[in-house]
C-alpha cells in the first residue's frame, strides 16, 4: 500500500466517527460513518489485511474515480492490520431491496436497469477491469428516488486489472499491439464473467425468479449441474407476456460457451436496448417470492455456488469447464459435419 500515493499511514479514528453496520463479507465490514471535521456522512469498507490484500480494489478505484456509476473512493487509511476505504455513502439501498419492495418491472424499466449497468461494464471493459462478483447486493442507488441513473456498481474486491504474460497491465493499446491470441481469448472469458452475472440480474428483474436455483439449501453441485444443462428454457408463465426481443438477449448472456456471450458494447447495441422508449410500461407479472430473507439466502447460495467451480478465476460460471464436460460426454461422430 505504501506505493499508492493518497493512502493515509494513521488513525483512522483522528478524522471519521465509525457509526452503524450496514453490511459484511468474508473479510470486511462496512459501516456508516462521519467525517468528523465537516459533519458529511460517507460508508467505510474496514478489511482485515491479514484475509485479504486491498491494493488491486483501491488501486481500481482510484482510477475510475468520478465516473458514472462506479462508487467514489474519497479516502483510505492503513492502521492496525486494517485497511479502510471511504467511499460516498449511497442512501437509496441496494438493487435486491428494491425488487423484493416494488413486487414488480415493466420491461422499459428493466431496461433502463441493464443499459446502466451495461453501460458501466463497457466502462471498465474497454480499460482491462473486470469486476467478477456482479450481484444485486453489490448495486446500489446512489439516491433515495431510485432512479436508474443514480445506480452504483459497489465492492469492487474481487475486481480484477487484466495482465499479460509479463505482469505489465493491459491497456487497449497493449491489447491490440501485442497480446497473443491466448492472452485475448483468456480476456475475453474474464469480461464474459460479467455479461453472465449481467444476464442473471437481468433474469430476475424481468422475471421476478433466480435462474438455476429453487431455494437457500439447494447444493452447489446441483446448482451447477443445472447451469450444465444450458439457459433456461423460460417456459414458465411469468415469461409469457415478456417480449421476444428482451428473451433472446437475456439467452444470449446466459450462454454456457462464453464466447457465445455479447460483449458489453453489443449489448448496448442490443435492439431490446435500442428501443427502450418503445417498450411496455406494464409489469408483466407479480412477485409471488418468499420473505426476503429466504431469497437473499437463495441469491447469496447461488453466486456461492458459482465461487465454488473449478473454473472460479476465469469464469465463475465453470461456463468452459462445464462446455468441455458437455464436448466430450457425447458420442463421436465423424461422419457428420453439422456443427451443434
Amino acid at each position: 500500500l505504501k506505493r499508492i500515493s493518497g493512502v493515509k499511514f494513521k488513525d483512522f479514528g483522528g478524522d471519521y466517527e465509525l457509526l452503524e453496520e450496514i453490511g459484511r463479507g468474508s473479510y470486511s465490514m462496512v459501516y456508516k460513518c462521519k467525517q468528523i471535521s465537516s459533519g458529511n456522512i460517507y460508508a467505510v469498507k474496514v478489511i482485515d489485511e491479514m484475509q485479504h490484500d486491498p491494493t488491486e480494489e483501491i488501486q481500481i478505484l482510484l482510477r475510475f474515480k468520478g465516473v458514472s456509476h462506479i462508487v467514489t473512493l474519497r479516502d483510505v487509511y492503513n492502521c492496525d492490520g486494517k485497511v479502510y476505504l471511504v467511499t460516498d455513502y449511497l442512501p437509496g439501498g441496494e438493487l435486491f431491496d428494491k425488487i423484493m419492495r416494488q413486487k414488480s418491472f415493466s420491461e422499459r424499466e428493466a431496461c433502463a436497469i441493464i443499459e446502466v449497468l451495461a453501460t458501466t461494464l463497457n466502462t471498465l471493459h474497454k480499460q482491462m477491469v473486470v469486476h467478477r462478483d456482479l450481484k444485486l447486493s453489490n448495486i446500489v442507488y446512489a439516491d433515495t428516488n431510485e432512479s436508474p441513473q443514480s445506480l452504483c456498481i459497489c465492492d469492487f474486491g474481487f475486481a480484477k486489472q487484466l495482465r499479460a504474460e509479463n505482469g505489465l497491465l493491459m491497456t487497449p493499446c497493449y491489447t491490440a499491439q501485442f497480446a497473443a491470441p491466448e492472452v485475448l481469448k483468456m480476456q475475453g472469458y474474464q469480461k464474459a464473467c460479467d455479461i453472465w452475472s449481467l444476464g442473471v440480474i437481468l433474469y430476475i428483474t424481468l422475471s421476478g425468479r433466480i435462474p438455476f436455483a429453487t431455494g437457500p439449501d439447494d447444493p452447489p453441485d446441483v446448482i451447477l449441474r443445472r447451469i450444465e444443462m444450458g439457459p433456461p428454457r423460460l417456459k414458465e408463465s411469468c415469461w409469457n407476456s415478456v417480449s421476444d426481443a428482451a428473451k433472446r438477449l437475456v439467452l444470449s448472456m446466459l450462454s454456457v460457451d462464453p464466447s457465445q456471450r455479447p460483449t458489453a458494447g453489443e449489448i448496448l447495441n442490443d435492439p431490446w436496448i435500442k428501443n427502450r422508449n418503445s417498450l411496455s410500461n406494464r409489469p408483466p407479472y407479480s412477485l409471488q417470492l418468499p420473505d426476503p430473507q429466504t431469497v437473499k439466502a437463495t441469491v447469496a447460495g447461488f453466486f456461492k455456488a458459482l465461487k465454488a467451480s473449478p473454473q472460479t478465476e476465469l469464469e465463475p460460471v465453470a461456463a468452459s469447464f462445464l462446455a468441455q464436460r458437455r464436448a466430450k460426454s457425447k458420442p463421436s461422430n465423424k461422419g457428420s459435419n453439422n456443427s451443434t
